[in-house]
């Protein structure tokens, strides 16, 4: 079937780890990995993209954030409405991918909820698990946002992952690289089990 592949996703550190992940697993390219200036932005546009009608697969990376099943629903109901056929109640854990309705224009979809779509959290959770292990200097750099005083934090307890990951790339040989350039210069295990996963979901719905 032809057509384009297209992946939304919430930002630019979203874009660049899955096109270092699908260099890395030799994936091949997708045609447009459309970064949407957030979460909000995305949802508003998932509904719009679905009926393009030169799109092949449709792929979908967003933050579970604080509630999955909330998030999950919101793209749900979009489905629904479409009237894509036996809808999950829940997330796949190895990633949904969802054939399209027949005698439709519309697209295969994949959705992938962030971390591991099973627990709440964000894209920086999912880069937690690339972190080699044993790892005392995570370990460290996490007692060590623990020890802020409350009266210097500037942060969100929400944001605490984002702290980490950014506190130990900035512990590193060249300090601070950005996710996607640290999954290359191989600070993050681009081999373990969630990133194998993610590769998956996305050679199932595009490759």
């Amino acid at each position: 079937m032809g057509g384009r592949n297209i992946l939304l996703v919430e930002g630019t550190d979203d874009k660049h780890v899955v096109m270092h992940l699908c260099n890395h697993h030799q994936l091949g390219h997708i045609d447009e990995i459309a970064d949407q200036g957030g979460v909000d932005k995305l949802l508003s546009s998932f509904p719009v993209r679905l009926k393009e009608s030169d799109v092949n697969a449709l792929g979908v990376v967003v933050d579970a954030d604080t509630d999955m099943h909330s998030r999950w629903q919101s793209l749900r109901h979009h489905l629904s409405a479409a009237g894509y056929p036996d809808l999950p109640e829940a997330p796949i854990e190895q990633g949904t991918v969802l054939n399209p309705p027949v005698k439709t224009i519309y697209p295969k979809v994949g959705i992938w909820l962030m971390p591991d779509n099973t627990t709440n959290g964000i894209l920086e959770d999912f880069l937690r698990f690339l972190v080699p292990v044993p790892n005392p200097l995570l370990a460290h750099a996490k007692t060590s946002i623990e020890q802020i005083p409350a009266s210097e934090r500037r942060f969100a307890a929400k944001d605490d992952a984002k702290a980490l990951m950014h506190t130990w790339l900035a512990w590193q040989e060249e300090p601070g690289k950005p996710f996607g350039t640290a999954i290359m210069a191989r600070y993050l295990d681009a081999d373990v089990q969630q990133a194998t996963q993610f590769a998956d979901w996305l050679k199932r719905l595009f490759f």
